[in-house]
């Protein structure tokens, strides 16, 4: 006979249906949204620092004058802009500097085929090759200045080895000088390209490869069959990467190794704003200049979506 205060396993059943089930939706979403919740004061700081230099750039564009006395002039410095011969020829330098994109990357996942295959002191070759990527900009266009001036170290190699055809001035010709500056971006951007390839790389599993050598694949086969399509999205990532950067950061190399000349031949838009904002104070240019190399640069970022977006729906 039970006692007055316990429960039959019948009135245990009932309680137990009576309970409701959690919300496993529920759940699941606070389990998602949770890590963001770490994440949102970065976040929250990153947007009001960016988006308020975003807010004032592109409000600046409309004015015309000093910080202290704006102008309102609507659209004229946009007009004035693609006006202006010297904004026009920076934006062509531009492009023409996305010529090193495909150079840079051919270039890196060469190296980085290379020096995936095994042998002695690789480690040792990729730390050389990643060197270049590392070193202050600055440094690098001072070295480079002195070594492709007129009657510089490259001239004078050149001279002595009986080459002197192929003697220029390579930073003082308005048609050298744009190609000696991607040059130099070239030889820079590759180590990180290599790096990047060789991590990619190091990721594909290693036994499709040996398969397909058992199967009787070349060398060549493995590479153009087997590891560049299975880092076909790395290569995608990193090309509009180098395209953005050849875009909007290269400031420093023009800086160091012309100064924007001769005349403007060299120039690109990252130098065109700087000369306008803080050399000559046309805040209403420059912003409107900052406008447009941020419209070029989103176009490529743009591009990298919609390229990442079809791969996924191609993978469902």
């Amino acid at each position: 006979m039970s006692s007055p205060g316990a429960t039959t396993p019948l009135q245990e059943s009932f309680d137990t249906e009576e309970q409701p089930a959690p919300d496993t939706r529920s759940v699941w979403r606070r389990h998602q949204l949770w890590p963001y919740g770490y994440m949102a004061p970065v976040l929250a700081a990153l947007a009001l620092v960016f988006g308020y230099s975003f807010v004032e750039v592109v409000r600046y564009s409309f004015y015309a004058g000093s910080v202290g006395q704006l102008t309102y002039v609507g659209t004229s410095n946009y007009k004035e802009l693609f006006a202006d011969p010297q904004f026009v020829h920076s934006m062509f330098n531009n492009f023409k500097l996305l010529a090193t994109v495909p150079i840079v990357t051919t270039f890196s996942l060469a190296i980085a085929l290379i020096i995936n295959t095994t042998f002695r002191g690789v480690r040792h070759y990729r730390a050389i090759v990643f060197l270049p990527y590392i070193l202050p900009a600055t440094a690098m266009g001072l070295s480079f200045s002195y070594l492709l001036q007129g009657n510089g170290v490259l001239d004078g190699l050149l001279r002595s080895v009986h080459l002197s055809f192929l003697v220029h001035d390579w930073l003082g010709s308005p048609s050298w000088v744009i190609f000696s500056i991607g040059g130099v971006i070239v030889w820079q951007q590759f180590g990180f390209g290599v790096v990047v390839f060789s991590a990619a790389l190091l990721s594909v599993p290693g036994e499709t490869v040996e398969a397909a050598r058992i199967d009787g694949a070349s060398w060549w086969v493995v590479q153009r069959r087997i590891l560049i399509p299975q880092i076909r999205r790395i290569i995608e990532f990193f090309v509009i990467l180098q395209a953005i950067i050849v875009l909007s950061s290269v400031f420093t190399y023009v800086y160091v190794l012309t100064g924007g000349g001769p005349a403007y031949s060299s120039s690109v838009m990252e130098f065109f704003i700087y000369q306008n904002g803080f050399e000559n104070g046309s805040i209403g240019i420059a912003s409107a200049a900052a406008v447009v190399l941020l419209l070029i640069a989103s176009v490529f970022i743009v591009f990298y979506i919609w390229v990442r977006v079809r791969a996924s729906k191609e993978a469902i």
